[in-house]
């Protein structure tokens, strides 16, 4: 049986519109490399990331 993961354990990054952390997502396990909002939202509101 294989170990599970905390939560603690997942990468993490901050999100370049709002500036919050967000978690390593299982959905994102194939392009975490190019993840770079948290939410939908913010990637809708991506231009005022520009700054």
């Amino acid at each position: 049986m294989a170990k599970q993961r905390r939560k603690a354990d997942f990468p993490s990054k901050v999100c370049i519109v709002c500036g919050r952390p967000f978690q390593w997502r299982k959905k994102w396990a194939d392009c975490w490399q190019e993840v770079k909002y948290c939410s939908d939202r913010c990637r809708r509101r991506r231009s005022q990331a520009q700054s």
